[in-house]
């Protein structure tokens, strides 16, 4: 008889025991996933790291002896590991700065109920499939990046990206000059509550503003706009329009539905980028950027964490130019330039 897969190895980490236990109760249904160590403190967790090799650290960051911050950071220098940092509405900016650590992904404190469970496990499978240390090592490459065809110019950007996009778009924007003369609109999935926090921090590694879109917001050049988890984002002309989610779509905030109505408003002025994720979300937006004369870019295989949204939208042949992450922002310079 053929032997069942190997179930996911975790290790918890977290000074509270009720927080743990409340993991470990959400988890202990799903019969692939198998929680093999808790840990009260970051000191505790790298010793333990060494010792029980999981493929899945949970990590709480405001701990007593070692904080998480420091742990992850040490964790992905000796023993490297994907790493989920679980954390309430009040730390998510320092949350996402684990992510310049090396933790791969961010969410809410789960609840006791059966869609939290089923949420987070399926969290740390995806994570569960990352090689960390490639993943890392593809980060710091650089190379030239090639140049658009002469002549072409974009007059906005809008970019799709789910796990490991935070990560991506801070990178990305970083590489970006100050004079950097388009709108960026941005959706990336991400729970409820959490979008103001990721700006705060993506405009820490930004050279221009970087906010949560407002309501009847009148798009600027050199400005990034993120898509409100609890919203649709849609461009009219060039004003913003949140309005309720489409409840049969999966993915929040839907990146088909910003990447579509920006070609539907610029046409050929639009820019697409479908970066690392999960799933399918974005492609149908990349379709209708590409329909509409517009330019399409994705992130290449290699320096994603997840080759899911990107890998379809270049298999379904809706990408004119696939690049390395380190390489897109230079090409976007190019296609913004003043």
């Amino acid at each position: 008889m053929p032997h069942a897969p190997a179930a996911i190895r975790v290790l918890t980490v977290d000074d509270s025991p009720l927080a743990r236990e409340l993991i470990r109760f959400l988890l202990e249904p799903e019969p692939d996933i198998q929680i093999v160590g808790e840990a009260s403190n970051g000191k505790e967790a790298i010793e333990m790291v060494a010792s029980l090799k999981p493929h899945v650290v949970t990590m709480d960051l405001e701990m007593p002896v070692m904080g998480g911050m420091e742990a992850i950071e040490r964790i992905m220098e000796l023993h490297p590991v994907p790493i989920l940092v679980i954390t309430s509405l009040s730390g998510v900016r320092t949350a996402f700065a684990a992510v310049s650590k090396g933790a791969l992904d961010v969410i809410e404190k789960p609840e006791l109920t059966p869609e939290s469970g089923a949420s987070l496990a399926g969290t740390i499978r995806t994570l569960a499939r990352v090689d960390v240390a490639v993943h890392a090592a593809v980060r710091v490459k650089a190379g030239p990046a090639p140049l658009p065809a002469p002549g072409r110019r974009g007059s906005v950007v809008a970019i799709a990206a789910s796990t490991g996009g935070p990560a991506a778009i801070y990178q990305l924007l970083s590489g970006l000059p100050a004079d950097f003369a388009l709108p960026i609109l941005v959706s990336q999935h991400i729970a409820e509550g959490f979008t103001q926090g990721l700006a705060d921090w993506m405009a820490g590694g930004s050279r221009f503003p970087v906010s949560v879109a407002r309501n009847g917001e009148q798009i600027k050049p050199g400005q990034v706009y993120l898509n409100p988890a609890e919203h649709a984002m849609r461009l009219r002309g060039e004003r913003i329009v949140l309005g309720p989610h489409d409840p049969s779509f999966l993915y929040h905030p839907s990146c088909n539905t910003l990447l579509a109505s920006v070609a539907e408003a610029y046409r050929g002025g639009t820019v697409g980028v479908i970066l690392t994720g999960m799933g399918d979300d974005g492609v149908e937006g990349m379709r209708a950027i590409k329909g509409t004369g517009g330019i399409t870019l994705a992130q290449d295989g290699p320096s994603s964490m997840i080759y899911g949204m990107n890998k379809q939208a270049i298999d379904q042949g809706l990408v004119d130019t696939v690049l390395p992450l380190d390489q897109i922002a230079p090409y976007l310079a190019r296609l913004g330039a003043k």
